[in-house]
């Protein structure tokens, strides 16, 4: 059987510990004890540890043997805001299938009042990657960045590999500019940028090209922001893993 997960909030060399939620549920609905054994990530790793005290305000665990778990893909979504119910679906997909940095972008075709209001939305998006990280059984957490300006983002971005979903490309596939980049470098890490509902500006696709992005399409059809970058990362995930 499959042992349950959880992710501390704090954590020593040799000892763990849940607090708010998670500890209310353990004590109060899975009625844990001391003794009984769970697996909890701890700084990025997976222990099997042992309850040694329980309350609704903190579970304290033991951390044992470190296990074995899966690496978080080494792509960074550079996802510009767009309607907060779909936004939040899509950072949750990508969280499950594994991404490892998720930064907001304020793109020019960003609706205002979206904008004006992501900043606040920020912890909810935190909280909502903490979430799929459990339910995904991730031990890595993704890091999900304030919002950020896009020529701020751009200037700030070190992966070797830079890829630009764009409508205006029609030959590059995103699966031969991934396939080309893991060709021409032994560094896997990678950049992947989605654009806003109405897309990126003409001056903004040229600030992309200026920082050494490379365009491409994933097909004819037109889709969705969240539907494009959902099937982008599953796409990425072949190369990357």
């Amino acid at each position: 059987m499959t042992r349950r997960r959880w992710i501390a909030d704090t954590w020593t060399a040799t000892t763990a510990t849940l607090t708010g939620d998670q500890a209310i549920h353990l004590a109060r609905v899975l009625r844990a004890e001391p003794g009984q054994i769970y697996d909890v990530v701890a700084g990025g790793f997976l222990h099997r540890a042992e309850i040694t005290s329980v309350s609704e305000a903190e579970v304290h665990f033991t951390l044992h043997e470190e296990l074995e778990s899966d690496a978080a893909l080494p792509l960074h979504l550079l996802l510009a805001v767009f309607k907060f119910d779909h936004m939040e679906w899509a950072i949750e997909k990508a969280t499950e299938l594994g991404i490892a940095r998720i930064t907001p972008i304020l793109a020019r075709r960003t609706e205002k009042h979206l904008a004006q209001a992501a900043l606040k939305r920020t912890e909810r998006w935190r909280r909502i990657v903490l979430e799929a990280s459990k339910q995904s059984r991730r031990t890595t957490i993704p890091e999900v960045a304030d919002p950020t300006p896009l020529k701020q983002a751009l200037a700030e971005e070190k992966s070797p590999t830079r890829i630009l979903l764009s409508e205006t490309e029609q030959a590059l596939t995103l699966t031969a500019a991934l396939t080309a980049a893991k060709s021409a470098q032994n560094e896997t890490d990678t950049a992947l940028a989605i654009g806003p509902e109405g897309g990126w500006t003409p001056e903004e696709m040229s600030l992309f090209t200026q920082h050494n992005w490379r365009h491409v399409t994933l097909g004819p059809r037109i889709l969705r922001a969240e539907t494009a970058a959902i099937a982008a990362i599953a796409i990425a995930a072949t190369h990357l893993s």
